[in-house]
């Protein structure tokens, strides 16, 4: 089968830009509007995007919300969100995301499986870490725990969830109403795991989904993240601003990956894009300066705050002058990094980077018709850069309309797009495996030997 472009949507209902709010377009409560979430959900689907994707933060404080980006201070959890937007789908993927620091893997595998089992085989697992002291606060701490630490915790979280998940294996469930057997209990496994951080007996009480496991999905960027991700991820968010750094970072992942023993091809790439669409490249300008217009000072040094790591406080600096050094922080070191190389590298005073960072938080924006952003995915696409892309349209409704209406078409004239779903589950139309039930598979390994 030729290789195809991927997508995710990545669909906040209040909007990707700190400003998106004050557009005309965009309602003002679509963060908590069912209502809006569902328009959202079936454009994607017509758009045949792969799935549906949200963040999540747990403290109001998320992304310098506290001091600024007013928008962000409200919105739904994002599986029981999905799990009422999935039944109105049939297609469409939703990956939500769950904390490994501040969830226990047996709550984290129990609402994931019921999320495959609801959608039908369309779930997926973003695996997060959770910095900043805020959240701690939330959950009986002062402070953050150490980034090693926080990564640690996650590889073994995951590690258990993942065997939680394969508690029952496939054909466990008989439900013979003649006989009155309902289930096999030779195939219903404890998951008896004893770690450094967790100590779970099993087994899961949610049987395995169409797809076997959700799919998991990471964002780590750090020297920690890409070991998690080349170890666990199936799919793999990542932010860049150049071509070159996202080559690194793609060639890195897959041979990581072939270290470890895994199939590279079972590991999606995929960047983040901010794309402003226009018919004209005029046009599509004019809608980036609009919404840039619109954000508040305070709500911009207030998300600069947030992605410098908390450490450092923009309240009172000169707002076009130079971004200050910023103090060492347990939080999201890559990210940090990486504002501070697009400050650097544009020589952005702290207004023209916030301004710039906006509508993507660091991922790459594109400003542009739709042949120019098509030019751009393909080439990352086809020079070992990304697998596919997550596309973060900086307003609702009409950048979402936007790029289902004129990107998506361009890529299926180019061959690089589907033009229809090739399967049910997400597994099947992001070309992954299922992955085979861990104590079926050395059932088979002992029946070969024999």
């Amino acid at each position: 089968m030729t290789r195809k472009i991927r997508l995710g949507a990545f669909l906040p209902g209040g909007g990707q830009h700190i400003a998106a709010w004050r557009h005309p377009d965009q309602p003002a409560d679509g963060a908590t509007s069912f209502e809006f979430h569902k328009q959202l959900a079936l454009t994607a689907e017509r758009g045949l995007f792969d799935a549906y994707f949200l963040a999540d933060g747990l403290a109001i404080g998320f992304g310098g919300a506290r001091e600024g980006g007013n928008a962000r201070v409200a919105g739904f959890e994002p599986v029981t969100l999905f799990s009422a937007l999935a039944p109105l789908t049939t297609h469409l993927g939703f990956i939500a995301t769950s904390s490994t620091t501040y969830e226990e893997p047996y709550t984290t595998a129990r609402k994931f499986a019921s999320l495959d089992l609801i959608s039908g085989g369309r779930a997926g697992w973003n695996v997060v870490t959770t910095t900043g002291d805020p959240t701690a606060q939330n959950f009986n701490r002062d402070t953050q725990l150490p980034h090693a630490e926080r990564y640690r915790r996650a590889a073994e979280h995951v590690d258990v969830v993942k065997k939680l998940w394969d508690s029952f294996e496939d054909d466990t469930f008989i439900r013979d109403k003649q006989t009155g057997v309902f289930f096999n209990p030779a195939k219903l496994h404890d998951t008896d795991h004893r770690g450094e951080h967790f100590k779970v007996r099993g087994p899961l009480n949610i049987s395995r989904s169409p797809q076997g496991h959700p799919v998991i999905v990471q964002a780590g960027q750090s020297d920690d993240g890409r070991g998690l991700a080349a170890a666990t991820a199936e799919v793999i968010f990542t932010a860049h601003q150049h071509i070159e750094t996202a080559q690194e970072f793609y060639r890195d992942i897959k041979a990581r990956a072939r270290g470890l023993g895994r199939n590279p091809d079972h590991i999606l790439v995929m960047p983040g894009v901010s794309p402003f669409v226009g018919r004209t490249e005029a046009e599509a300008r004019e809608k980036y300066e609009r919404l840039t217009s619109l954000i508040v000072e305070e709500d911009g040094i207030g998300l600069l705050n947030g992605l410098t790591g908390g450490t450092l406080d923009l309240r009172g600096y000169d707002l076009d002058g130079p971004l200050p050094p910023a103090p060492p922080t347990e939080g999201m070191k890559s990210r940090q990094a990486l504002i501070r190389q697009i400050a650097d590298e544009n020589n952005f005073t702290i207004r023209q980077l916030y301004q710039w960072i906006a509508s993507a938080r660091g991922h790459y924006t594109i400003v542009g018709t739709a042949g120019q952003i098509a030019d751009t995915l393909q080439e990352w696409f086809e020079n070992e850069a990304a697998d596919g892309f997550n596309i973060l349209p900086p307003w609702f409704p009409t950048a979402l309309d936007d790029f289902v209406e004129l990107v998506i078409p361009e890529l299926q004239r180019r061959g690089l797009f589907r033009t229809a779903y090739e399967g049910k589950t997400l597994r099947e139309n992001l070309g992954l495996p299922v992955p085979v039930n861990r104590w079926t598979a050395a059932r088979s390994a002992v029946q070969a030997a024999e």
